[in-house]
């Protein structure tokens, strides 16, 4: 099968690569930088294009049978998800897997959900067979508070206490190939969310753990989150992700029985716990402090 997979280098993307490659599909990545990237995936067929100029994507959806689509959160995401969806139909692709993002109710305020909005009525409307994904909150989002974690004691991610079924992205690479190569998921929506309920706290607890050192959870003060966020991303970034994470603080992102029911059956597996990934990420992390430790020695 001949998939081409939009946003392959991204935390996703990666992953679904490497399932896509073990289970022998034959993996065509669009990326603006062919170059810089073609030595990852020697298998695979790295291709030109930028959803920003769509003249840039001539060919690159030639003789497929499907596509994934990633959107990265961008000003200009619609326009992107919506090239992308028009360029598949154009060039005769027969199915698109989309990884969207939960649509509960009280989330549709939060501008890179909203934007996701106008690429599923695209899909709905182009006649090809699709599947959207609406994946939780990442267990790989926490890569980015390793030192926090481990130097400070502190969880940063201000997730509040009502809480969200999280989702470790290898579970969300595999759901999405089974989308793509098996059939039967055509014209759905699925939900990919983890069995567990984690609160700020209670995830701060299970760092606690595995780190062998007390981890206090200090993420509820979102006027202190978005000042040390202007630091390090755009401004409207910090002011979308602030949007999102005082809606998580106020409703959560929880699943409902039906949701898990979903889930189990586009995954066709238990997903990971949440345990499971941070004993496993944590002595990740004390191995390469001290691989460091001793090459500075």
């Amino acid at each position: 099968m001949n998939i081409l997979v939009i946003g392959g280098t991204g935390t996703v993307g990666s992953q679904l690569v490497s399932e896509l490659l073990s289970r022998k599909a034959s993996v065509r990545i669009l990326t603006r930088n062919p170059s810089k990237n073609q030595h990852k995936y020697m298998n695979s067929e790295w291709i030109h294009g930028d959803l920003e100029e769509p003249g840039s994507l001539e060919g690159a959806f030639d003789q497929l049978d499907a596509v994934f689509l990633l959107t990265s959160m961008s000003q200009t995401e619609t326009i992107q998800g919506v090239t992308a969806v028009k360029a598949a139909r154009k060039a005769g692709v027969r199915k698109i897997v989309y990884l969207s993002a939960p649509m509960n109710e009280s989330m549709l305020h939060i501008p890179h959900i909203k934007s996701k909005i106008g690429i599923e009525e695209e899909i709905k409307r182009s006649g090809m067979d699709y599947t959207i994904l609406r994946p939780n909150n990442f267990f790989q989002n926490d890569y980015g508070f390793r030192d926090a974690i481990l130097k400070n004691g502190i969880y940063p991610q201000p997730l509040g206490s009502v809480g969200l079924n999280r989702i470790d992205v290898e579970d969300i690479a595999y759901a999405t190939a089974n989308a793509l190569l098996l059939n039967g998921f055509e014209g759905k929506e699925y939900p990919i969310y983890g069995s567990e309920v984690l609160t700020g706290d209670r995830i701060a607890e299970t760092y606690s753990l595995h780190t062998g050192a007390t981890v206090r959870y200090i993420g509820d003060d979102l006027d202190a989150w978005y000042q040390h966020a202007i630091t390090i991303m755009p401004e409207w970034l910090a002011q979308d992700f602030c949007v999102m994470y005082k809606c998580f603080q106020s409703f959560g992102c929880l699943g409902t029985a039906q949701d898990i029911i979903l889930q189990q059956q586009l995954l066709q597996r238990e997903p990971k716990s949440f345990e499971d990934f941070v004993a496993e990420t944590v002595t990740r992390w004390k191995n390469e402090r001290t691989n460091t430790h001793e090459e500075s020695s």
